[in-house]
């Protein structure tokens, strides 16, 4: 028996929708993705960021720059209603023992645990990283800086190749869901870690030896 992917072409009324949503309706879309009390379909925001991407080649980063842009306010609301009383709604959610490996994760790394998490599509449940932030009262531009980084990884990575690979994208994902989701997570999470690693270590090191010099 097939299992449905969650990624896959949608019909035409579907298609429609997504036409009509146009970029600032990704905003739109971006915040209910995140948000803890309405959550939009699981990868619709993938999904609407490649066939955007595939209608207009031309308006790729724009379309990449405001789904970032939705995805961090939406999850930034998460935060703040977290942060005000979210424990008990977490632990219910996840149960206490889960929910305490989760405070450990971002006790000693809490900024690769936002910034893996926003990286990582669907069914991954980033909502909880969120709320989790949130509860454990994460630093506010700490929080924002690694959600910003995540999202914008996976978004520009998904509008670039969605400009040019569009259709073949979505066909490929109705019929090899898995493995084209690990393959471009673990490029995503690879070209990530690099970014992080050459700014804030080896930049550092080049400036200061220019200086020395």
């Amino acid at each position: 028996m097939m299992t449905k992917p969650l990624v896959s072409t949608p019909p035409e009324p579907g298609w429609n929708w997504i036409r009509r949503l146009g970029a600032l309706g990704l905003v739109l879309l971006g915040v209910a993705d995140n948000a803890p009390f309405i959550s939009a379909p699981p990868g619709s925001m993938d999904v609407a960021v490649i066939l955007l991407c595939m209608h207009r080649p031309r308006w790729w980063a724009l379309y990449a720059l405001l789904a970032t842009v939705g995805e961090v306010l939406g999850g930034y609301i998460t935060y703040r209603v977290a942060e005000k009383g979210g424990q008990q709604m977490l632990e219910k959610k996840l149960g206490k023992s889960r929910a305490d490996k989760l405070y450990k994760l971002y006790e000693k790394q809490g900024f690769m645990t936002v910034f893996a998490g926003a990286i990582l599509p669907p069914p991954f449940p980033f909502t909880s990283i969120l709320m989790a932030a949130g509860v454990m009262q994460y630093p506010r531009k700490k929080f924002v800086s690694a959600l910003s980084m995540g999202r914008s990884v996976r978004f520009f990575g998904e509008a670039w190749l969605g400009r040019i690979y569009g259709r073949q994208m979505i066909d490929f994902f109705s019929r090899n869901y898995k493995p084209a989701l690990y393959a471009l997570t673990a490029a995503a999470v690879a070209g990530g870690i690099g970014a992080i690693v050459y700014f804030k270590w080896i930049k550092p090191r080049r400036s200061e030896h220019s200086t020395e010099t």
